[in-house]
């Protein structure tokens, strides 16, 4: 497959460095001697001690299908690396897997582990210097941790995503799996039918072959800059992708030699092109979390706000599911992240400098001719579809307003989002009964017991990242979307998030979060809930059934504050118990505060969802 190459490096971009002994990894083998023989020690040549020293970081592990067939890849671009005359180290932080997650307390450490794969990956590229990196990862925490790290780390850096799975019989696909166990709980389905459906939804390595949180960010990261052009998203199993993957190892080389770091390439608008490519796939909402923490880390500032003002009037153009008719897989088949910032690129910047030492523009009309298209239709042929019935043309999109937004209202004063591209019209304006429930398996019961009828709204909370840790609810929201009766009548409110895979009437990250005492903590049975989405508004209108002033709604929620009883948590050690102790309030972008019995610690604490952070002062570097 043609694979854009490293042809030049503007050199306004970079400081360029003569000879060898230049390299920052040289400067660092005068002053350890001990790394030569150490090295020597794995079975390093004498002449491999001299050569650019390459970090090949990857989450390979026997984890889960995204991560387990990395190895292969990260031994692809080491030996790339090799031929462009460097020296590539294999290092491994593996992560989990939300679906092996769900449905128990394990989806409660997915989000602290974004976390803590950065850090490892920080570790791993200081303690030992290299001048370069390629990095390898494929899912929902992977992806965002090791662009997080690429940020702190700052190094010439290529990343390389894992592709997406193939497509099971009937085009199955993972996500479907929460609709049949809802339908198999209601007695819809037999248990014979319902493990055909799991025994076939995953029939390769990759990512899920659905619009979720893996395959969003995997755009993110190309969108970024820091892929080669069109190797986001391939499927797993297609062989264009381990010639990427050799690739980037020799464009990794050739960015250490020149010293262009990722902050010469990733810019704010490198972040307002990614966010613009996230409204036309309608991409994960979970996106709202990684990409101003991603941001963080390069020194960029970026908030909601920015989404919710890139998405207004931006066209929606994918038509992948969730959302969408076919599985993810096909993004690729249909010209992938380069075709669709040929249908919006008189709304992008084209102008920033990516990996390949071009520009995005120089890059997408090199696209045109040398050949990417036209392979990507051979492999477009063989499903029979044509590339507009799965990328959109900007003059004939899915929707014109994107796919996010962001609400406020007394319910939500600091924000909360939803995804409203998946949420049926008619719920697009609604006013509902709220039915509180103080974790998600409680509401759940209620929904798969029938204990919820439509004009109901479901409130989920103490599920935010000081609550529990901040999980998914994809299963509570498969429940209600597989429901005809639900699906357009309902709607879900949380202090947690969701799943990429998530669809229907569902508006997350609600801030601040109950346990911080967010008036989401405040709702009783009956009290009437207000959804604008056009107009932004998530709010309480009435009290126990009865319509009333904002006045009165606060009177009353003043009254109820004084009951409220004081959030207690349930853990009390380790690693969920220094998350929530630490982690903001979901859609909150301050600096944290310091817990005065903690200050015997020094670490950089990192809000889940906030760009923000804070050093702890005059102590050992402990992360809590």
């Amino acid at each position: 497959m043609p694979i854009l190459r490293l042809a030049h490096l503007l050199p306004h971009k970079v400081i360029i460095k003569e000879g060898i002994n230049m390299l920052k990894s040289q400067e660092v083998r005068k002053l350890a001697p001990e790394m030569d023989p150490l090295r020597m020690g794995m079975g390093w040549k004498e002449e491999d001690l001299t050569k650019p020293q390459i970090l090949i970081e990857s989450t390979y592990g026997q984890s889960h299908p995204g991560s387990a067939h990395l190895l292969n890849l990260a031994q692809k671009a080491s030996r790339g690396a090799y031929e462009a005359g460097g020296k590539g180290a294999l290092y491994f932080a593996t992560d989990i897997c939300d679906g092996m997650a769900q449905g128990h307390d394990g989806i409660n450490y997915s989000l602290p582990s974004r976390d803590i794969i950065a850090d490892l990956v920080e570790i791993h590229a200081n303690a030992t210097t290299f001048d370069g990196g390629v990095f390898l990862a494929s899912c929902d925490k992977s992806v965002p941790a090791l662009l997080m790290a690429i940020g702190r780390i700052n190094i010439p850096a290529v990343f390389v995503t894992g592709g997406v799975m193939d497509a099971g019989p009937d085009l199955l696909t993972l996500e479907q799996i929460g609709k049949y166990s809802a339908m198999y709980e209601r007695g819809e389905i037999t248990e014979e039918q319902f493990t055909y459906y799991k025994h076939h939804a995953c029939p390769s390595c990759g990512a899920c072959s659905f619009m979720g949180t893996a395959s969003t960010m995997q755009i993110m990261a190309e969108s970024l800059g820091l892929m080669l052009p069109g190797t986001a998203l391939m499927p797993a199993t297609c062989e264009d992708l381990s010639v990427a993957a050799e690739e980037a190892g020799k464009t990794a080389v050739a960015l250490a030699k020149k010293g262009v770091k990722a902050s010469d390439i990733v810019t704010l608008k490198s972040f307002e092109n990614a966010i613009m490519v996230h409204a036309a796939i309608s991409g994960s909402t979970n996106t709202l979390m990684h990409l101003p923490a991603i941001a963080h880390e390069f020194g960029i500032p970026l908030d909601a706000d920015t989404f919710d003002r890139m998405h207004r009037g931006a066209h929606y153009l994918l038509n992948i599911r969730p959302a969408g008719a076919w599985p993810a897989q096909y993004f690729y088949y249909a010209g992938g992240v380069p075709r669709i910032m040929e249908e919006i690129k008189d709304h992008l910047h084209l102008d920033v400098m990516t990996v390949t030492g071009k520009t995005l523009g120089e890059n997408l009309e090199d696209l045109k001719k040398n050949g990417f298209y036209e392979k990507c239709d051979i492999y477009l042929k063989k499903t029979g579809l044509k590339r507009t019935d799965i990328i959109r043309s900007f003059d004939d999109p899915i929707g014109t307003n994107g796919a996010i937004a962001i609400l406020r209202g007394n319910i939500a004063p600091d924000g909360a989002v939803v995804k409203h591209s998946a949420v049926p019209k008619e719920m697009h304006k609604a006013l509902l009964k709220a039915r509180p429930f103080n974790c998600e398996e409680d509401a759940i019961h209620a929904i798969l017991t029938h204990q919820i009828q439509p004009g109901d709204a479901v409130i989920i909370r103490y599920e935010g990242p000081r609550g529990s840790g901040m999980p998914e609810m994809f299963y509570t929201t498969e429940a209600i979307s597989s429901d005809p009766e639900l699906s357009a009548s309902i709607a879900l409110l949380t202090d947690g998030r969701f799943s990429g895979a998530s669809k229907g009437p569902a508006i997350g990250h609600i801030s601040p979060e109950a346990a911080q005492g967010g008036p989401i903590a405040l709702i009783e049975e009956n009290d009437l809930i207000e959804i604008d989405i056009p107009q932004r508004i998530l709010r309480v209108v009435g009290i126990n059934g009865e319509k009333c002033s904002e006045e009165e709604v606060q009177r009353v929620f003043s009254e109820r504050r004084k009951a409220l009883p004081p959030f207690k948590s349930r853990y009390t050690h380790g690693v969920l118990k220094r998350f929530t102790q630490t982690a903001h309030s979901p859609m909150a972008v301050t600096w944290t505060k310091p817990n005065p019995k903690s200050l015997r610690y020094a670490a950089l604490i990192l809000s889940p969802c906030t760009t923000q952070a804070f050093l702890f002062q005059n102590s050992p570097c402990i992360y809590v």
